[in-house]
């Protein structure tokens, strides 16, 4: 197995050898091509897609060809893109000795590319490029010196920070924080603070003082916490800001400490901006001091506080969000409950749970929203205790709260007070919702059912509709049965909510109590109402042909009133089938149905195809046959405001007299309305089995087309 193994791995590594030296002959043969591009007499624009082609494809090798361009006006800047990426001192080399060889744009250009290929090599050659006449010259090879920022380089800058003319010093001060960037990276902090301190010192645009401000800062560490003070209190609004960026940069504890000392100091507007910050920084040690803030603060500080504390906040908070969540500002005090809410921790669910026993007047109310919001179970039996507090706003806050957080075993609470009916139609409905929300958490829905079953034995009866309410909105096998008792109960209320109740159930279980409910009902009203929702279950749920089909032939036998069998009609064309197809033919047999169901016979066999032998067999006993139809010639509208609607209604045949359009409404099916506000005519010319005819069907009307 070994030795096999080892073959592998040989065969493996001599296979990619040969793939990289294919690759690498490829590569060759494609750069040698390029190269002749460039040598050519090949048009700018060619030469310059070679240049861009040679950065992936270009090596040493290219150096002498890519070199002359750079002297090019139209080729420097494309011949620098490869030179920029191709290793080796080749290219360096020849962005050196073109520093000699330029000027002006293209010498920008070049003195570019040695920065980012950080050159070390043309050190000398960019420093003396610091004095030059062109301003543009010397800044940017005052940045590429930066981003080469080695020694000598740094050496060379600092000298221009003083000596450079005032036009070329802020790219001075650019190179030297480049220059102290690279060693505060490397772990030269010392040196990087000395840099930085220079430019600070300089006479420089400010934008190069703070970005020197910030490295002096972030290199010194902890040290550099009396810059940070400096900054904190400065009236520049600029460096405010920027010390604001750097604390968030800064960790430790020393820069937290810091920014508390200046909260108890400032103003209220940079109060709200130190806040933000310790909040980004998640400085918990700062939390006394950020307390402290919103106590003594205006309002925009205190909102400020309110919002950090989801972050920073403990149960060390809950007492100040208390306090401002009963604020006379409602924005205020909306944003405190917010908060109180979103607080996390056990400690702050205990701090509330045990307030709540204590509290009083509005704090109550506060407490008991937040008991429901964090859903403190160990709270419940102080919540139980309001529910019935003489405080009308309290006892409905209460209830609301069980809603939301009362267990399975304190259900009967608010089950007891619904079933009680109270006079107060405000805490009647805050007591209903309550139990409908508990029921609908709870995870046996049938154990929740019975609770309530059980209750509207002995409940009057605006109570028992109440219960009835809640436990259709909580569903299962247990509530549907109480539903469908409640739809056949003696008292006439009870009836009409249980039947009213059982016609919205939303699952198809209820079919057979609305079917057996349809035919005991002593009312036309309960009648009308369970075959109505039966058939709205045959409408709305999917099931099988075969089941729809029976459904459907038991609504036609429930349904008193052709109203209703109308409707199962309309429900087996939305649904053909063959089942469906033959109750519409037996339909039919009836003589108030026949125009409907004949037209839902049509409709079915043009949608299930009209060729199978049961299909011609229930048309041919209908008198409906497959015929051969022409539309030659058909029109819309009145007077002389008439449309060609040829094309739409030869769309509609499809060999039946009965053409069904795409809307029963002409106007919609035909595109709009040919002459508004006038009583319209639909006029076919056509062939019916060779045979011309016309005919005119009012607007709207079925389209049956009589045969010649």
């Amino acid at each position: 197995m070994k030795i096999q193994h080892v073959a592998s791995v040989i065969a493996l590594a001599a296979s990619m050898s040969i793939t990289c030296a294919m690759a690498g002959e490829d590569a060759a043969k494609d750069q040698q091509k390029l190269i002749a591009v460039l040598r050519s007499n090949a048009p700018a624009a060619e030469k310059a897609i070679t240049c861009k082609r040679l950065a992936i494809y270009g090596g040493q090798e290219t150096v002498p060809v890519l070199a002359p361009l750079l002297a090019d006006e139209k080729l420097s800047s494309w011949a620098r893109i490869p030179l920029e990426v191709i290793s080796g001192p080749a290219a360096d080399e020849a962005l050196r000795q073109a520093m000699d060889k330029v000027q002006g744009r293209l010498l920008v250009g070049v003195i570019n590319s040695i920065g980012v290929r950080r050159s070390a090599g043309a050190v000398e050659a960019l420093a003396e490029k610091l004095n030059d006449q062109d301003a543009e010259v010397a800044s940017v090879s005052a940045v590429a010196l930066g981003r080469i920022g080695n020694d000598a380089a740094a050496r060379a800058l600092e000298v221009a920070l003083t000596g450079a003319v005032p036009a070329v010093r802020s790219a001075a001060a650019e190179g030297c924080i480049l220059c102290a960037e690279s060693r505060l990276a490397a772990g030269k902090a010392a040196e990087a603070a000395k840099i930085y301190d220079l430019v600070r010192k300089a006479d420089v645009p400010k934008q190069r003082i703070r970005e020197a401000t910030r490295g002096a800062i972030l290199a010194r560490g902890t040290a550099g916490a009396p810059l940070l003070v400096e900054l904190l209190r400065s009236p520049d609004k600029q460096m405010f800001r920027l010390a604001l960026t750097v604390a968030r940069e800064l960790p430790g504890k020393e820069t937290a400490d810091v920014l508390a000392a200046e909260l108890a100091r400032a103003t209220p507007e940079r109060q709200s901006l130190l806040i933000a910050a310790i909040a980004d920084r998640g400085d918990a040690t700062a939390l006394t001091a950020v307390l402290q803030a919103a106590k003594s603060g205006p309002d925009s500080v205190k909102v400020t506080v309110v919002k950090v504390l989801r972050r920073l906040g403990d149960a060390s908070s809950v007492p100040l969000l208390l306090e401002l969540a009963v604020d006379k500002n409602p924005a205020l005090a909306k944003t405190a409950v917010e908060s109180l809410a979103s607080l996390a921790g056990k400690e702050v669910d205990a701090e509330i749970a045990a307030r709540l026993s204590k509290a009083e007047g509005k704090v109550r109310l506060v407490l008991l929203q937040l008991a429901g919001d964090r859903l403190l179970t160990a709270a419940m039996p102080e919540v139980i205790k309001a529910s019935s507090d003489p405080d009308l706003p309290v006892r409905l806050q209460a209830l609301t709260t069980l809603g939301y957080a009362v267990e399975f075993k304190d259900l009967s609470v608010l089950i007891d007070r619904v079933a009680a009916a109270p006079e107060k139609a405000e805490e009647a409905k805050a007591a209903e919702a309550a139990l409908k929300t508990a029921c609908q958490r709870m995870p046996d829905a049938d154990a929740c059912a019975a609770k309530v079953v059980a209750a509207m034995a002995t409940a009057k009866v605006p109570a028992r509709i109440n219960l009835l309410e809640v436990i259709t909105a909580v569903g299962g096998k247990k509530a549907l049965e109480a539903v469908a008792l409640a739809a056949a109960d003696s008292n006439g209320d009870v009836q009409d909510a249980g039947s009213r109740l059982l016609g919205k159930w939303m699952t198809l279980d209820a079919a057979p109590m609305l079917a057996n409910l349809a035919k005991s009902a002593a009312e036309a009203k309960y009648e009308v109402r369970s075959v109505r929702a039966y058939i709205r279950l045959v409408r709305q749920f999917p099931m099988a042909d075969e089941k729809r089909a029976e459904m459907c032939r038991t609504a036609m036998a429930i349904a008193k009133r052709d109203a209703e069998k109308k409707l199962v009609l309309e429900v087996l064309q939305r649904y053909p089938s063959l089942e469906g197809l033959q109750l519409a033919s037996e339909a039919a047999k009836t003589a108030s149905l026949k125009p409907e169901a004949t037209k839902a016979v049509v409709v079915i066999a043009q949608k299930i195809g009209g060729k199978s032998p049961q299909v011609k067999q229930i048309l041919a006993q209908l008198g409906q046959q497959q015929v051969k139809i022409e539309i030659l010639k058909a029109e819309y509208g009145a007077g002389g405001k008439l449309k060609d609607v040829t094309d739409l209604v030869r769309q509609a045949v499809h060999g039946f007299p009965l053409l069904i359009l795409k809307s029963s409404n002409y106007n919609g099916a035909f595109g709009g309305d040919p002459a508004p506000g006038t009583v319209k005519q639909l006029k076919v010319e056509y062939s019916l089995n060779g045979k011309k005819a016309k005919a005119a069907f009012a607007e709207n009307a079925t389209i049956v087309l009589p045969n010649p």
